[in-house]
């Protein structure tokens, strides 16, 4: 009987050597994988140059859509910490908004990336208000909210000359 112990004992550790081995093996897969997408994405930014700012009639509307719901949920935001209106309500908006603006179509690379940053923007405040709404916890919501603007603003900011000599005026989106 104390062969069969030990005998178990051993198979055990055999068995948890094999498993701890496909999890080294796993991660240094991911490391591999991760490495390599990470460096196609370095050496394709580093070959493609500088970002070519286009300003067509789809990034005007882009512009125009995004700053007509920026201003609203501005309004609504306004409206509800003034007692005039419910939270579900900024939130049914903002939710409109995301689709409005996504529904978007800009050619100029920074206006897609500030297009996607402002969908995920409107939707992180949705998400806050529908949270407020049942009481909630909407902090993390509104502090993703505010660091995708932020993301935004960035990519604006850099934008702006180029798209301004082009004839796209993104101050309104500052």
């Amino acid at each position: 009987m104390g062969e069969m112990g030990a005998s178990s004992g051993s198979d055990d550790g055999g068995v948890l050597r094999r498993i701890a081995l496909y999890g080294l093996g796993l991660l240094l897969a991911a490391m591999l994988a991760l490495s390599y997408v990470t460096t196609s994405r370095a050496n394709r930014a580093k070959a493609s140059g500088p970002v070519s700012h286009t300003c067509s009639v789809t990034d005007h509307a882009f512009i125009e859509t995004a700053k007509t719901n920026m201003a609203a949920i501005d309004l609504w935001g306004q409206q509800y910490l003034d007692g005039d209106a419910e939270p579900t309500d900024v939130a049914d908006e903002a939710g409109r908004a995301a689709k409005i603006v996504g529904a978007t179509k800009p050619t100029d690379p920074s206006l897609t990336q500030t297009r996607k940053l402002l969908v995920g923007m409107f939707t992180e405040y949705r998400r806050a208000m529908e949270a407020e709404a049942k009481k909630g916890d909407a902090g993390d919501h509104i502090f993703h909210a505010y660091g995708l603007a932020n993301f935004a603003h960035d990519v604006l900011v850099q934008a702006e000359p180029a798209l301004g000599r082009r004839g796209c005026d993104v101050a309104a989106l500052l």
